[in-house]
């Protein structure tokens, strides 16, 4: 019944399914993969983005080389700004809109230099490709709280001069001409003293896991569905062929109570006697007898 499955027609249908069924599966599974990467952050900024902050010496560590954990811990730390070394970043969006952000290095009162991160600006009016203005960042011994983020890599493109094309903290430390740590740098939450004329502070993080679950879910049921599909047009394909087997059955078996015989020179329709007279039997009743035998 089913034999039809085994011929090279059906065979390339099935392999057909199997392909998209497995491509469904490879988007499910990086849908499933998008999703935990999206869960990692989530907790990452539920547990770490409004902890206590914790003094720059236990994590000094960290901004020479951030763990995936520490990410947006807040770190509080004292020095002073290198206001010489300050720079804008291109090409920074906040909301849709586009704009900069101002990095300022800042120099611990330990020794170290780290680089924080004190907000955004949008694209200036005035001077096409730079803010209108850049607020300067208070002076002499300061106090931040800036939340721990990850250096970002080489873009490979130039940029203006007072600007960076990313905040690639191995070439700004190269551009200043003396030692950053280069392995994470502070987003700026607080300082003190505070001043009138601040960047606009960044928006918290988003916690809401998105839609990666129900994309992949759909992915593998467009899988199963493929299959599904597959089965449903060889039951298909069987019925109609058992349906046309029993037309051919009863076309024979039709054809053989007509009575048709086969001669010499092709099929002949049997013929019904004609009856014989019947003794006594009236012209008329003559008549109908022979009328009947001939089929009227």
């Amino acid at each position: 019944m089913y034999r039809f499955l085994f011929s090279s027609k059906w065979l390339g249908y099935l392999l057909l399914a199997a392909i998209f069924a497995a491509a469904c599966v490879g988007l499910g599974r990086w849908q499933m993969d998008r999703r935990a990467e999206t869960l990692a952050e989530i907790n990452r900024v539920t547990s770490n983005y409004s902890a206590t902050p914790v003094p720059f010496a236990e994590v000094k560590d960290q901004f020479g080389s951030l763990a995936a954990d520490r990410e947006w811990t807040q770190v509080e730390l004292q020095g002073n700004y290198d206001v010489a070394g300050q720079r804008i970043v291109r090409n920074r969006p906040l909301n849709g809109q586009p704009g900069y952000e101002v990095v300022v290095p800042f120099k611990v009162v330990t020794g170290e230099t780290v680089v924080i991160d004190r907000g955004w600006l949008p694209i200036g009016n005035n001077n096409p490709g730079s803010p209108d203005t850049v607020p300067a960042p208070p002076q002499g011994t300061v106090t931040v709280v800036a939340r721990l983020r990850p250096a970002e890599p080489e873009l490979q493109r130039g940029a203006p001069e007072g600007q960076l094309a990313s905040i690639d903290l191995a070439a700004y430390s190269a551009e200043l001409g003396y030692p950053l740590m280069t392995g994470a740098y502070g987003q700026l939450a607080s300082e003190s003293p505070a001043v009138a004329d601040m960047p606009f502070p960044f928006p918290k993080p988003s916690t809401e896991e998105g839609t990666h679950l129900s994309y992949s879910l759909q992915w593998f049921a467009f899988g199963v569905l493929m299959f599904i599909g597959f089965g449903y047009a060889a039951r298909q394909q069987a019925r109609n062929a058992a349906i046309d087997a029993e037309d051919a059955e009863a076309q024979a078996g039709d054809g053989d109570s007509a009575g048709v015989f086969m001669h010499s020179s092709g099929p002949v329709a049997r013929r019904r006697p004609v009856p014989r007279k019947r003794k006594n039997a009236t012209a008329e009743e003559e008549e109908d007898a022979i009328l009947d035998a001939q089929g009227f």
